[in-house]
């Protein structure tokens, strides 16, 4: 089996902070060329601006994915850039908490837009453009992968985030149905499922609610939250050929979280 990423071209989005940039970063290093898209110019510049002008294998697109010309925008450019996508990682989640009861302030139709639509889009065209690409050099098939981030709180239940596992409940059905729909075109489609990491929301969420660090650690048989650079190699291996027969998985990455009852720490 092999792990290697070596010429293959990814899009990472939500690349400016948190997961999506440690999953970014890893695939440059690991020989890929990655494109770090992601709606926060200023940060996405803060972050690899220098690199992208220094660094050949490396390019940023800053839009708001939520508009589908600025999709057809990215891939466009990634092709110009690269030749070719290989690897789509959609890392680009928002997480908040909700009033279930309030139809105003339940987040669900902010949360479907951002986590479920705009990674359904992207998926769409990504692998649109993945086939196009195939065809045009002559190859049978794609040999493509999409990467879904998804969590624990598609399966588990707390009320103030019933938006977000919705939305994350819905991801992974996304996942198993382009799965089936696009193995004949040789593109698999998969999931992580993580437990608390340390992205960016837990670390805004952790400074508001310092109290939220000892609830999800004892409700964590780890006892600990993940840092982003745990979960990137996990990631590395859907992205490989090392995976080459899984698609349709949601792959469950939480510090063995799943496997108790507790259910009022928040699942970031």
């Amino acid at each position: 089996m092999s792990f290697a990423l070596t010429g293959k071209t990814a899009i990472v989005t939500g690349a400016a902070n948190g997961i999506g940039l440690a999953v970014a970063r890893h695939f440059v290093d690991k020989g890929a060329n990655v494109v770090f898209a992601d709606m926060d110019e200023d940060r996405l510049e803060a972050e690899v601006g220098d690199d992208s002008r220094s660094e050949g294998r490396i390019r940023m697109f800053a839009g708001d994915l939520r508009q589908k010309l600025n999709i057809v925008n990215l891939l466009s450019a990634t092709v110009d850039a690269f030749e070719r996508v290989d690897i789509l990682v959609n890392a680009s989640r928002q997480i908040a908490l909700s009033e279930p009861l309030h139809i105003e302030n339940d987040g669900v139709e902010a949360l479907l837009q951002q986590n479920l639509i705009t990674s359904l889009r992207m998926s769409q065209l990504t692998a649109k453009r993945m086939i196009a690409e195939a065809a045009r050099l002559g190859e049978e098939k794609a040999n493509g992968t999409i990467i879904n981030l998804s969590s624990i709180a598609a399966v588990r239940t707390q009320a103030e985030l019933m938006g977000y596992s919705i939305a994350c409940a819905a991801v992974d059905q996304m996942t198993r149905s382009l799965a089936v729909a696009l193995a004949p075109k040789g593109i698999r489609v998969n999931a992580l499922a993580f437990g608390s990491v340390m992205s960016a929301s837990l670390q805004h969420g952790l400074k508001e609610n310092p109290g939220y660090r000892d609830i999800i650690t004892e409700c964590t048989p780890l006892g600990r939250i993940a840092s982003a650079q745990e979960l990137v190699e996990t990631c590395q291996y859907l992205a490989s050929d090392a995976s080459s027969f899984m698609t349709g998985q949601v792959l469950t990455i939480d510090g063995g979280r799943s496997l108790i009852d507790p259910v009022a720490a928040p699942a970031h």
